[in-house]
């Protein structure tokens, strides 16, 4: 008679964030959070018309380096075609619209301290779409990481449509992470980029046809196809695929902590283009951005787990 193997319990190790991965995101924020002052020289120009452009350029670019990398770059099938579209009209589209129109009605500061309460909602909607229970400690660290870029920004004047764009924004901005998360494991950060930025060239692309017509074009400036040059290049193809890495390497939990990166590039940005320093607030307030991500990123369960 054959004895019982006795069943064990696997023991589920702590996982603790790759450095790797948030090397990658941090690069990717102070890539977008250092382009603030770029995408303020599009504000006269035609919008959706530049917009098109800068994501049509970056198509070339993201398809040229997957294929000098030799990374693989699938079809959408089914549902995907639902995120991938829906990354394009919010995150790309809406997003881009609600920040162009929210400056022109409120100081920049309204904006940024309303795109810095991602974190929060990261935190919470990530986990329910990855059928996970939002972790505490790390909610902890997103409110603290969302007042540290509030004090960073400043508070700001700003009239009623300043505020319902600075609201847009901010749904946008955390729709750009959280829409990815269904198709980042067949699609991967290369994948998930090219095709979302198709689809907002081409959304973009035909609002300016109906919008601004097919000679807008020629209304665009030297400085301004410099701002899309580097919007392009550096803000789209560089920080999209480092972004959608990094979601996928820390899992959407820990990974919009990251976002409050940006307020804080935009402020160093500014010091290093002779803006005035900054106060001893904006300071402070980048100190306790650190706090909050030391104390989120620290914590030891991983987003992996179920």
């Amino acid at each position: 008679m054959q004895e019982a193997t006795p069943v064990t319990t696997p023991v589920t190790t702590p996982v603790r964030p790759p450095v790797r991965g948030i090397a990658a995101g941090i690069t990717a924020m102070v890539l977008v959070g250092g382009s603030v002052g770029v995408s303020g020289a599009l504000v006269d120009a035609p919008l959706f018309t530049a917009q098109a452009v800068r994501y049509a350029a970056a198509i070339v670019v993201l398809a040229l380096a997957a294929r000098l990398f030799r990374v693989p770059v699938v079809r959408p099938r089914g549902r995907e075609w639902w995120w991938l579209a829906g990354i394009a009209a919010t995150g790309l589209v809406l997003f881009n619209v609600a920040v162009v129109r929210g400056v022109a009605h409120a100081e920049p500061a309204v904006v940024a301290v309303a795109i810095a309460c991602v974190p929060v909602v990261i935190g919470v909607v990530g986990p329910l779409l990855e059928r996970r229970t939002p972790q505490g400690p790390v909610l902890v660290a997103a409110v603290v990481v969302t007042a540290g870029a509030a004090l960073v920004e400043g508070a700001g004047r700003a009239d009623a449509q300043g505020v319902a764009w600075a609201a847009v924004a901010m749904v946008c901005e955390a729709a750009f992470t959280l829409l990815a998360i269904p198709v980042l494991g067949r699609h991967g950060a290369w994948g998930v980029s090219l095709h979302s930025v198709w689809l907002g060239a081409v959304m973009f692309g035909v609002l300016g046809l109906v919008a601004e017509g097919a000679g807008a074009v020629t209304e665009v400036t030297a400085t301004q196809w410099a701002a899309v040059a580097y919007l392009a290049v550096m803000v789209t193809a560089v920080a999209f695929v480092l972004w959608y890495s990094t979601v996928a390497a820390l899992g959407s939990g820990r990974v919009g902590l990251l976002t409050g990166v940006a307020p804080v590039a935009a402020a160093l940005a500014g010091i290093a283009v002779g803006s005035r320093a900054p106060g001893p607030l904006v300071w402070a307030g980048m100190a306790v951005v650190v706090l909050g991500l030391a104390l989120g990123l620290r914590h030891r369960s991983g987003d992996a787990e179920a």
